[in-house]
């Protein structure tokens, strides 16, 4: 399946507060979208809303292929070393071998030691290597280069081209600059 996502009109209410009204996208193979705008005007909650994970106020979602979403939470058991934690999530993901997406994100010599002792860009290249273990047309990516250094960064940036190059599209919120051909959404431009 070919990755599609398509929003129309969606508004997106957090309690009593409107956060954004309106926003319509239309995005295909090979897009790359950034989300921009103040704290709090509701970046991840629209991240939250494409990945189908919240419900739109308003407006309709329509979404071809598997979603790949990486939103911060890191969900890897902090008593597992880092090799136990990713070949928990390989299993559910379907993938057979976690050594060359490890190796990828040079994590591949930490699969000894326990989640908890990694800092934080080592936890941050391990989620972004679940991003490789299965092909999922979407990916949702939500502060992607938060706690990477330099090299990382430039790999993630790197990751991101060939997957839209492959085929595949992704929408990322960054507060940090990216060396990225993306487009950009100013989510200000739908507040309410």
């Amino acid at each position: 399946m070919q990755a599609r996502l398509l929003a129309t009109d969606i508004a997106c209410l957090r309690g009593e507060r409107l956060l954004f009204r309106k926003l319509g996208l239309d995005l295909g193979p090979g897009d790359l979208l950034q989300v921009r705008g103040p704290n709090g005007i509701g970046k991840s909650s629209l991240l939250r809303i494409l990945a189908g994970l919240a419900r739109p106020f308003a407006g309709t979602i329509e979404r071809g292929g598997e979603i790949g979403l990486m939103d911060g939470r890191h969900a890897l058991d902090s008593d597992r070393t880092l090799g136990d934690a990713l070949a928990f999530w390989a299993r559910l993901d379907g993938c057979a071998d976690t050594a060359k997406p490890m190796a990828r994100l040079g994590i591949d010599t930490l699969a000894d030691i326990p989640t908890a002792y990694l800092s934080t860009g080592q936890k941050q290249r391990a989620v972004i290597a679940r991003l490789l273990f299965r092909a999922r047309p979407i990916w949702l990516l939500d502060e992607p280069f938060a706690g990477l250094d330099s090299p990382s960064q430039t790999l993630l940036a790197e990751l991101v081209a060939e997957h839209c190059g492959a085929g595949g599209l992704c929408v990322f919120v960054s507060h940090q600059p990216a060396d990225l051909p993306a487009r950009t959404l100013d989510l200000a431009d739908y507040a309410a």
